[in-house]
C-alpha cells in the first residue's frame, strides 16, 4: 500500500491502458531489483542513451533479448560498448505473460493481431526488455514505443522511487492525457487502440523508494514483444 490510508485499487486509464497497484509484492521486487544490477555490469551494460540531434537522455538504459537505440533495434550495443545484448530471460518472458493476464484477464486473443482490449496474441512471447534508471532529476519525454512489428502490450514495472506517468494519446505528444502516480511495485499494461499512444514521466518524486528495497532512485523495466527479423552480424 505504500503508506497510503486507503487501498489503491485497479484501474483502467483508457481501453487498453490498465494500472495494476502493488502488483509485485516485496521478495519479487528484491528479486527483480538484483537481476537488474547484474544486467546493469558491462558488457553491454547500464548506459547514456544518445539521440540523433546530439541530446542525451537523463534516464540511463541496459536492454535484454534485443538492443534498442534511436530509432530500431540491434543484436549488439550499437551506440555503447558494441557488445553482444543480454539475452532475455525466460522467467521475465514469463512474467510478461502474467503481467498481461493480471491487467486484462486469462488467455490470450485470437488470430495474428490483439484485440480491442489489447490481450496478448496466439503464441506471442516477450523477447525484448528496455531497463531504464532515473535518479531524481531524470525525466522521460512523450514519444511512443513504435519500432516493433507486434501488436502485443507493452509491460511496464516500477521499482523504487514513486514517479508521475503521463499516458496521452495516439495523435499527438499534446493533450489529452492523464497523470498516474507510479509506485514500486506497481504494473502498468497498455495495449489494443493505445498500444501507440504517446506517453512519458515528468517527474520522479526522490526519496519514495521503500526503505527494504535499497534503491535510491527509479527503475522501469519495460517488457516489449518485438516480431522482427533481424539480420545476423
Amino acid at each position: 500500500m505504500n503508506g497510503e490510508l486507503f487501498p489503491r485499487e485497479r484501474a483502467e486509464i483508457a481501453p487498453g491502458a490498465v494500472h495494476v497497484p502493488d502488483w509485485l509484492g516485496p521478495e519479487r521486487q528484491r528479486e527483480l531489483l538484483a537481476a537488474c544490477r547484474e544486467w546493469a555490469r558491462p558488457p553491454a551494460g547500464l548506459r547514456t542513451v544518445r539521440t540523433p540531434g546530439g541530446g542525451t537522455m537523463t534516464a540511463r538504459q541496459v536492454c535484454l533479448g534485443l538492443h534498442w537505440y534511436p530509432y530500431g533495434y540491434a543484436r549488439t550495443a550499437v551506440d555503447g560498448d558494441g557488445a553482444p545484448v543480454k539475452p532475455m530471460p525466460a522467467w521475465l518472458a514469463e512474467l510478461g505473460r502474467e503481467a498481461v493476464a493480471a491487467a486484462y484477464g486469462d488467455g490470450e486473443g485470437e488470430g495474428d493481431g490483439a484485440g480491442a482490449g489489447g490481450r496478448l496474441p496466439v503464441g506471442a512471447v516477450y523477447d525484448i526488455a528496455l531497463i531504464n534508471f532515473y535518479d531524481g532529476d531524470a525525466r522521460m519525454g512523450m514519444h511512443r514505443d513504435a519500432e516493433e512489428k507486434s501488436p502485443a502490450p507493452v509491460v511496464s514495472l516500477s521499482l523504487g522511487d514513486t514517479c508521475v506517468f503521463r499516458f496521452g494519446n495516439t495523435v499527438s505528444r499534446g493533450r489529452p492525457y492523464q497523470d498516474v502516480r507510479l509506485c514500486s511495485g506497481d504494473l502498468f499494461v497498455f495495449g489494443g487502440p493505445v498500444r501507440t499512444a504517446y506517453h512519458g514521466v515528468p517527474k520522479v518524486l526522490p526519496g519514495t523508494s521503500p526503505p527494504w528495497l535499497g534503491l535510491t532512485g527509479r527503475l522501469n523495466i519495460t517488457l516489449r514483444v518485438g516480431g522482427l527479423e533481424l539480420p545476423p552480424d
